[in-house]
């Protein structure tokens, strides 16, 4: 839980989430610790928030809080008890190792200093084309939503109008602040809300940059994992907002 709510205080979109991720899981952090951040930094930050209380009221931001909780440590509770630690990348492991090697209790400052700047070297090495071509998939998706088609499947008459919508999102990127003032457009040409947030949980906390990044990291077997539980938690949610509202 402390991880989700660290996550709210940290104003990271989903990309900007990796990379604090990775020094978690080489510092040896648990899997399901770290992927609890990964899930609350973008998706419940206080930006969401505020805009959120400022359209929709202060009832609606604070059950978005509460259930976006809920998804992040409900899926780092589940993905920390799969143990698919076996489905990181083996690098990631070695760095930890090699920075094992000697005693906290016997560096200086400047030691750590010097051992911070050699870890931060090894990860940026073994990342940067992942993060460059995550920064692409974003520049070309960033912000582009087909909100006439949304509109249009977001209605509540259609059960399937929740798991469409986030697996539209999946594939979409932008941050809190430019997804919401899309999901307000949404509402005004007649989605339900349940299904508009869904969508706009889909698009900040599961981004195909994202997946891009994480898969110099991750085997695919635990990004399929990671996506598979948390779009289940989304849904799950815009399903509650839709029979509450």
């Amino acid at each position: 839980m402390g991880a989700s709510l660290l996550g709210v205080v940290t104003p990271f979109c989903s990309c900007s989430a990796v990379p604090l991720f990775i020094g978690f899981v080489e510092a040896g952090i648990p899997l399901g610790v770290t992927f609890s951040f990964l899930i609350a930094a973008p998706m419940i930050n206080e930006v969401a928030l505020v805009l959120l209380f400022g359209l929709f009221g202060w009832k609606t931001a604070l059950l978005y809080m509460g259930t976006g909780l809920a998804i992040a440590i409900f899926s780092g509770y589940v993905i920390g008890r799969l143990r698919v630690e076996r489905w990181v990348e083996p690098w990631v492991y070695e760095i930890r190792s090699a920075g094992g090697a000697v005693s906290d209790e016997s560096l200086s400052f400047s030691d750590r200093i010097d051992a911070g700047y050699q870890a931060v070297r090894d990860i940026v090495s073994k990342v940067w084309l992942y993060v460059l071509a995550g920064i692409a998939v974003g520049a070309a998706a960033h912000g582009y939503v087909p909100e006439d088609f949304m509109a249009g499947i977001m209605g509540k008459s259609a059960w399937w109008s929740v798991p469409v919508s986030v697996l539209i999102g999946v594939p979409l990127y932008s941050n809190a602040a430019g997804i919401i003032p899309v999901v307000q457009v949404l509402l005004e040409k007649g989605a339900s809300l349940g299904t508009a947030l869904a969508f706009m949980m889909a698009v900040i906390g599961l981004s195909l940059p994202e997946v891009v990044i994480l898969r110099k990291v991750l085997r695919p077997q635990l990004i399929a994992t990671f996506i598979g539980v948390v779009a289940a938690g989304i849904m799950a949610v815009g399903f509650l907002f839709n029979a509450i509202f």
